[in-house]
């Protein structure tokens, strides 16, 4: 699903504007980039949390050249889904092709 599709999925639910669903999207999607950018983890409860994980040092190759690389220590995003949210995705009926 699109950034567009969700807007529209919004809008047909809820009859809110799509320009408003499209404006609180792009504002939240802003508060939680620029909290994880600050280092600080976004929990909600339900659904899941976005957090910051720190990868430790460690040793790389690239193979093209046959070098062995230091691949720095470094923070990346991270999404981990709430228990009840992986549930549902595991139990969901599967769809037939």
């Amino acid at each position: 699903m699109t950034k567009a599709e969700l807007v529209a999925a919004i809008n047909n639910k809820t009859g809110i504007e799509r320009e408003v669903v499209l404006n609180t999207i792009e504002a939240f999607m802003d508060q939680v980039k620029n909290s994880l950018e600050a280092g600080e983890d976004v929990h909600l409860r339900g659904f899941g949390s976005f957090l910051v994980k720190h990868r430790a040092q460690k040793t790389g190759r690239i193979l093209k050249n046959n070098t062995t690389i230091i691949i720095p220590a470094h923070d990346i995003p991270f999404f981990k889904p709430a228990d009840v949210f992986v549930e549902k995705v595991k139990t969901r009926a599967k769809k037939t092709h």
